[in-house]
């Protein structure tokens, strides 16, 4: 943070009193180049939504008081290659985020549609089409335990008891169901934008007689779970499918509390023995862009099931706040 004032010092020809300002620091491989000098407050966000459309990644994310002008934004190198600073002075106290403020328009893309595809580009990637809930059956076929070992990654999910746990687009409820009984002094919710699916899994909870679930109907952009109350997000080969993945990612930041996990499991698109349709495989490079990009940070990643990754992410302790 020294260096940061510092340059910002430099850059500043009239210091008044210190300001609330936000500084984030990027990852900025597409060298999106800053027009020079003092911006405007929304060119620093316009300038924001491109590099992270281009692939960036957010470093660091903070609000602190600086001298600065009353209004404008400034940009800086970083310390590393490829890495740049922004500083703004803050002007809309409803959010304590910058990353809020970027233009999911802008983050989209369009093809034509590939086969198992749906023709939206985010990240490089086509977004892949959606399962429907006339496919809930496959989704509790019986030899699905052994061929994608489900009871392992209940394992490595590492929950505690009572732990609340978001199973987005949990479909039927097989992961939901499983993650009940690991929390008994706390709950499962099964997330779900077709409200069949969330239908059939509270129908599977009666059957098997497990009280701690509930359902949310979610939409596309938004998992509706009230801020900073999830300490799990699970994600079983669903993130593929969603058709405004930023925005749902951010909602999902949203709802964790301030340390929360994301446990996103993802057939590997580097092993070409996953015989699945190709859009609904990811990489652990892809992975990590999409959800670093949004704020997330790595921890690790699993490879110990057959056929999937299991990469997790952290909601960051320290998050943003007024100044």
């Amino acid at each position: 943070m020294r260096m940061f004032i510092a340059v910002l010092l430099s850059l500043v020809s009239s210091v008044v009193l210190a300001d609330p300002c936000d500084v984030v620091v990027l990852h900025n491989p597409g060298k999106i180049e800053w027009p020079g000098g003092k911006q405007d407050v929304k060119q620093g966000h316009e300038f924001l939504t491109k590099v992270i459309a281009a692939g960036g990644r957010v470093q660091s994310v903070a609000r602190v008081d600086l001298p600065m002008a009353t209004s404008g934004s400034f940009a800086a190198p970083g310390n590393r290659k490829n890495q740049i600073t922004l500083i703004w002075t803050v002007y809309d106290d409803s959010s304590s985020d910058p990353l809020d403020l970027i233009d999911p328009g802008k983050l989209y893309g369009s093809k034509r549609p590939a086969p198992d595809g749906i023709g939206k580009i985010y990240m490089g990637r086509e977004i892949s089409q959606v399962m429907g809930h006339l496919g809930a059956n496959w989704l509790e076929r019986p030899e699905r335990e052994q061929e994608e070992r489900t009871d392992l990654l209940v394992e490595l999910m590492e929950v505690d008891p009572d732990d609340v746990i978001a199973d987005i687009g949990s479909g039927s409820g097989y992961f939901t169901l499983r993650m009940a009984p690991r929390v008994p002094e706390g709950r499962a919710i099964g997330v779900d934008i077709q409200p069949e699916m969330n239908a059939i899994l509270l129908e599977n909870a009666r059957k098997q007689g497990i009280e701690n679930v509930e359902t949310i109907l979610g939409e596309i952009d938004d998992v509706k779970i009230p801020d900073n109350t999830v300490d799990v997000v699970l994600l079983v080969d669903a993130y593929h499918e969603f058709s405004n993945p930023w925005e749902m990612k951010r909602s999902m930041l949203k709802a964790l509390k301030p340390g929360g996990r994301v446990v996103l499991v993802e057939y590997r698109e580097e092993d070409p023995t996953v015989m699945i349709l190709p859009h609904h495989k990811m990489s652990e490079k892809q992975a990590r862009l999409e959800f670093e990009s949004a704020g997330f940070r790595w921890i690790t990643t699993h490879d110990e099931l057959p056929q999937q990754h299991v990469l997790i992410f952290e909601k960051p302790m320290v998050q943003p706040t007024a100044g």
